[in-house]
């Protein structure tokens, strides 16, 4: 018989930020889980290194990299096939506090109607600076806004010590998505052409158009090292972020306003979003990055013309 929850990691070629986040996990107080880790088709020795350091966790491969959708995905429909209660989805970049389980596991238990839930979540290199402290959607503008981030939290007063305290939020991060396995089924699993980025979006936006709620729980904390997947160690012409960041961030976003922008709101999102890359257009120029530029209006062009799945 399955255990209640299933933890999914993803690893491309990044044994040791796995380990650590898999020996951070390893010593959290509640156990009633597995954890499904999912190879993206690493071409380093990640899948050897996790076989054989880590033969406590199920373990599932990719024959190519198919992104943060693809392979959590893999991850989803194995929770889904085996019947645990709860998924959650967790960056394999993060340490936890040992109790960051149980505060998201009440949530779901005791609200008939929470879809799901997220812990708070702090930088790991400054544990009293906010990363995500939940998140709201202006609807007016097009913008997905993180609340709390990079505010000090010198007096923690985002932690509520009610472990029960739960606030409802408009999305839900990628990086820790815990969610009732059941609605998984009713609305699907993440999009995979999104490939990274906004796919975290999408999924809360239709779990809450199925009539769920989405909750922050401010008992449960973790800490992020955050930008692994975007951000090179080594400055180049084009900064520390490569065009395809930019290229994938402007067709999605451009795919999720499509999808969820309504007639009232849309003249003011079309606005306020073409001002906003022509900034973007105006500081590449400036810093003469001119792939970004490229990568850029290849997402707009992409996601002006094709669109998501209904």
């Amino acid at each position: 018989m399955s255990k209640k929850l299933a933890i999914i990691l993803v690893n491309w070629n990044s044994y040791e930020l796995t380990n650590d986040t898999l020996q951070s996990l390893y010593q959290t107080s509640y156990q009633d889980y597995d954890i499904i880790c999912v190879d993206n088709a690493s071409s380093d020795e990640s899948l050897n290194e996790l076989r054989k350091n880590h033969s406590n966790i199920i373990i599932l491969t990719c024959d190519q990299n198919t992104g943060f959708t693809g392979g959590n995905n893999k991850g989803m429909q194995y929770a889904v096939e085996h019947e645990y209660a709860y998924t959650l989805l967790l960056n394999n970049d993060v340490a936890v506090e040992s109790d960051f389980l149980e505060p998201l596991v009440q949530a779901l238990d005791a609200n008939e109607n929470m879809g799901a839930v997220q812990p708070l979540i702090y930088f790991h290199h400054d544990r009293t600076l906010i990363w995500n402290a939940g998140s709201n959607f202006n609807q007016w503008l097009g913008i997905t806004k993180t609340i709390g981030y990079n505010k000090k939290d010198a007096q923690q007063k985002y932690r509520y010590q009610n472990q029960h305290f739960v606030n409802k939020i408009d999305w839900i991060t990628g990086c820790a998505f815990m969610v009732k396995t059941e609605v998984l089924k009713k609305v699907g699993l993440l999009y995979d052409p999104f490939f990274i980025y906004y796919e975290d979006v999408d999924l809360s936006f239709r779990i809450k158009n199925a009539g769920y709620d989405l909750g922050y729980a401010p008992a449960s904390v973790i800490y992020h090292i955050a930008g692994m997947s975007h951000k090179s160690t080594k400055k180049t012409a084009e900064g520390y972020i490569s065009p395809k960041v930019h290229y994938l961030n402007a067709r999605n976003h451009i795919w999720l306003l499509k999808k969820y922008t309504s007639v009232l709101h849309a003249p003011t999102v079309i606005l306020y979003q073409s001002l906003y890359y022509l900034s973007v257009t105006a500081y590449f120029i400036g810093r003469g990055r001119w792939q970004k530029i490229k990568a850029l209006y290849k997402g707009i062009g992409e996601g002006i013309k094709s669109g998501i799945h209904s």
